[in-house]
């Protein structure tokens, strides 16, 4: 039992005992949920607000807390303090850290892993990237939010799906091969892979800007496509092929995996079944020619069905997704990890499938995040405004190699620890702030070894790995946990014990971004702790417990950062 469970634990039975016949005293799980860190150390360690008993014992929370305090009886766990309604808890130093080293040694790199999710299946649909245009930075939150969020519910038991939801339907292919039958030919495109595409792409709509004609000449390929046209799936396939196998390098590069690739063409053929229930159904009506299910009672515009010509949109596409991710998964819950601008989209898609009777609709969450940009750019793909995020990560690569020559020039292995820098520069940067926020990549930040920044959490764990090859005789005493008693160490400690919780709460609320943060103030932490104390020196015991605790703060910040997709180099 962690410390925060085992203080609310005792408070329960504390207050169980001083009133035996009060009714509706909350349990210990409450309770634990009811503790607060103090914002001022001179309060505690933990604080525990007495007015959630007020209303089923009818006294005032001061008296409540000093009722308490006086009947507490444990100085092996805290001494406390009543505090204007709070119960206030100064751990037992030496123990605190016993406890705490007891659990690290015992679960090790699985601290903080947890059996909750047993038996429930998680589907995250992310990346999505679309066939005949390159991974550019725009995709990055995306892919790495999903990502993050897959291994932070496998570290918590569940069963995950993976689910790259491909771009691949749309007139934006007919205009493709439109623009290919114009102006390119196979050996260009083969050669120039999708920038090739790209610049195909950006070419047509230079084009139709001053003949729109070809915009009906695109819709009449994206037809052929739809209609099975042997020459125009032909093409459609091998621009597919193409992009996907560009997609790899990138993924390769990210560490990324899928358990699906089944993108919007794959529901063509699970379309008309939900169409045709929504018919049954009674909640398709006709506006303008199109078929909609209305959403006014909602205050949301009508969701579109069909079009006036009968094709089929995103919605239609995403509805039959859906269902068909319940019956093949049985999800528990199915995440869409897509930027917020498509927020109206998934209230509309998410509330027909509620008015269609399925009691699963409530599990299906937009998962939104901010907009990037690069260096106060914005992007754009149809004014060939990009940055390729294979551009990008090379030359972080390229940046931090340069960095690591200047800062540690006789460091072995240096082009592998430069791809895990410079990658993890780009990671952290994309998952260090909550995900709504818009993001402006800058080089000078990512790649900054000294601010809170992915290279900076690195260069901690190098440092512990460093004093642990030296500390090979300590690791054989009894470690004396009063030798971690200190401020410094507390501190640490107490952001270690607190771990366990932030991935849980990050997986509650779809945030990687409090991970990324824990392990920067753990980081910090052992940085000043580091400073501030000699862990080799001193008695045995005492010099084996500071190496047990750096060693703690090791796996703490390797397995945080795996859980957000980033690397931890041992040398730097």
């Amino acid at each position: 039992m962690d410390t925060m469970s085992r203080i609310a634990a005792l408070v329960s039975d504390c207050a169980a005992s001083l009133w035996p016949d009060a009714q509706g005293l909350p349990a210990a799980e409450e309770l634990r949920g009811l503790l607060a860190v103090p914002p001022d150390p001179a309060l505690g360690d933990y604080a525990f607000p007495c007015f959630r008993l007020a209303k089923p014992l009818r006294m005032a929370p001061p008296k409540i807390a000093e009722a308490l305090c006086a009947a507490w009886s444990r100085p092996d766990v805290a001494s406390v303090q009543p505090v204007n309604g709070y119960m206030n808890f100064f751990l037992n130093r030496a123990n605190f850290a016993a406890e705490i080293m007891a659990e690290l040694r015992e679960k090790g790199d699985r601290f903080g892993a947890s059996d909750i999710g047993n038996g429930k299946t998680i589907c995250l649909d992310y990346s999505s990237i679309n066939i005949a245009k390159r991974f550019h930075i725009g995709h990055l939150s995306t892919t790495m939010l999903g990502h993050s969020l897959k291994r932070i519910y496998d570290f918590l038991g569940y069963t995950t799906v993976g689910i790259n939801h491909l771009g691949d339907w749309g007139t934006q292919f007919g205009k493709m091969i439109c623009a290919y039958k114009k102006w390119g030919s196979r050996e260009e495109v083969e050669k120039g892979g999708v920038d090739a595409l790209t610049a195909l792409y950006v070419r047509f709509h230079e084009e139709a800007e001053k003949d729109p004609s070809l915009e009906d000449e695109g819709r009449e390929w994206f037809k052929k496509i739809e209609d099975g046209d042997e020459e125009a799936l032909a093409i459609f396939s091998w621009f597919k092929d193409l992009t996907l196998k560009d997609a790899a390098r990138v993924y390769d590069m990210l560490g990324v995996t899928f358990d699906s690739y089944a993108g919007e063409s794959f529901y063509n053929d699970k379309m008309e079944p939900v169409i045709q229930e929504l018919r049954d159904k009674g909640l398709l009506t006709q506006s303008e020619g199109a078929w909609v299910v209305d959403l006014s009672e909602d205050k949301m515009p009508p969701c579109l069905i069909l079009k006036s010509d009968g094709a089929t949109i995103y919605a239609t596409r995403d509805l039959a997704a859906a269902v068909y991710r319940q019956n093949t998964y049985h999800f528990d819950k199915c995440l869409y990890v897509v930027a917020y601008q498509q927020d109206l989209h998934f209230r509309q898609v998410f509330r027909v499938l509620e008015k269609m009777g399925y009691p699963w609709a409530k599990n299906c969450v937009h998962v939104a995040f901010g907009m990037v940009s690069f260096e106060g750019e914005a992007l754009s793909t149809r004014r060939g405004n990009v940055v390729h995020l294979d551009d990008l990560l090379t030359q972080a690569v390229e940046k931090a190699l340069a960095i690591i020559e200047e800062k540690s020039p006789g460091l072995e292995n240096k082009q592998e620890v430069a791809r895990q820098v410079g990658i993890g520069a780009v990671v952290y940067t994309d998952l260090s702030n909550n995900r709504i926020k818009d993001i402006d990549f800058s080089w000078d930040r990512a790649l900054n070894f000294d601010g809170e920044t992915g290279p900076y959490v690195q260069y901690t764990h190098a440092r512990c790995c460093s004093v642990l090859r030296k500390a090979q005789d300590q690791l054989q005493a009894d470690p004396d946990w009063s030798a971690l008693t200190d401020d410094e160490a507390q501190a640490l400690l107490r952001l270690i014990s607190r771990f366990p919780d932030v991935i849980r709460e990050a997986a509650d609320k779809y945030e990687p971004s409090m991970i990324t943060r824990a392990v920067t103030d753990i980081a910090q932490a052992f940085n000043k702790y580091y400073y501030e104390h000699r862990i080799l020196d001193g008695e045995p015991g005492q010099a084996a417990a500071r190496v047990a605790l750096t060693d703690a703060v090791r796996s703490v910040i390797k397995t945080g950062l795996y859980l957000i997709g980033i690397e931890a180099p041992e040398r730097m």
